[in-house]
């Protein structure tokens, strides 16, 4: 668990400098120079991000259990993780609708992401790895919010945001049906199918 909870500090910690001290990171920045200062954030990133998924391997060998949960709660983390994979999408598609009004749905998919994790998983590893991502998802997107207000200068592309929502159809579904019992050893189609 100090594994998990170390990665938590260094990833989300470096991803959170621009929340809580944005005057800071410019001048560290400045004084360091571009390049070492995002390698600096690079290898704290790597670092942390390695430390969370062997902690998180680590802790489902042993988990301690808090609460019984719902089994409604695996369909209901399945429609969210498919939300939170066309708003990933639509981080990356230029023009799209989503990202011209919400300005930042890559932090709003993590946001639902850590949501659907959330409800569906009981154990202590989970609450700190998802509430984690969860909790600097919500400071991320508010910080983001007040640095850059909503902008409306540019008009959405209705061919753009329809790619959008296919191309997050279709990864959340290869995900759903291969990528995740891949990287995660667990099938969530199939354990929410189970549950019916």
């Amino acid at each position: 668990m100090q594994a998990l909870i170390l990665g938590l500090v260094l990833f989300l910690g470096i991803h959170s400098v621009r929340i809580f001290a944005d005057d800071w990171r410019t001048a560290r920045r400045a004084a360091m120079g571009e390049m070492a200062w995002k390698g600096l954030y690079s290898v704290v990133s790597v670092v942390g991000l390695v430390l969370i998924v062997w902690g998180y391997g680590q802790a489902r060998q042993t988990p301690v259990l808090l609460w019984e949960t719902p089994l409604w709660t695996r369909h209901l983390a399945a429609l969210l993780t498919l939300l939170s994979f066309v708003l990933l999408a639509a981080a990356y598609v230029p023009r799209n609708a989503l990202k011209l009004r919400l300005q930042h749905p890559m932090v709003l998919s993590v946001k639902v992401w850590a949501l659907a994790h959330l409800l569906a998983n009981n154990t202590l590893a989970d609450v700190l790895l998802f509430g984690g991502f969860l909790v600097w998802a919500v400071l991320c997107f508010r910080a983001a919010r007040r640095r850059e207000p909503v902008s409306t200068a540019a008009a959405p592309s209705a061919a753009a945001t329809s790619l959008t929502v296919a191309v997050g159809v279709a990864a959340w579904a290869v995900f759903a049906m291969w990528g995740h019992a891949a990287l995660i050893g667990v099938r969530p189609l199939m354990a929410a199918a189970a549950t019916s």
